[in-house]
């Protein structure tokens, strides 16, 4: 598994969940429905202060695993993005690896 932080471009449906992703060039069209969840982020590394009422999105990180391929014929790559809601911002953060038969 890789970790590390790209920008990417996230086209969402209109409840927000991704549908494609534009990454490195090339266009991935999401083919299974997505998971989401939240971590806790260091937020005092980059913000002064936290504002009462402020949690979502500066406590919180909300993050996406996706699976998404190429096209129907390419194999589905398992990606995890996260989500900076105030801005919009999407990051590529892990690219999980495939698991080979070893036989």
């Amino acid at each position: 598994m890789g970790v590390f932080s790209e920008a990417i471009e996230v086209v969402c449906s209109p409840a927000g969940q991704p549908l494609r992703l534009i990454w490195g060039g090339h266009t991935y069209r999401v083919g299974a429905d997505p998971v989401r969840w939240y971590e806790r982020r260091n937020w005092w590394e980059e913000e002064t202060r936290a504002e009462r009422g402020h949690g979502a999105g500066l406590v919180d990180t909300e993050i996406w695993r996706v699976q998404a391929r190429l096209n129907d014929r390419s194999e589905l790559r398992t990606l995890d993005l996260s989500h900076h809601v105030r801005s919009d911002r999407w990051r590529l953060i892990r690219i999980h690896d495939a698991l080979k038969d070893s036989a």
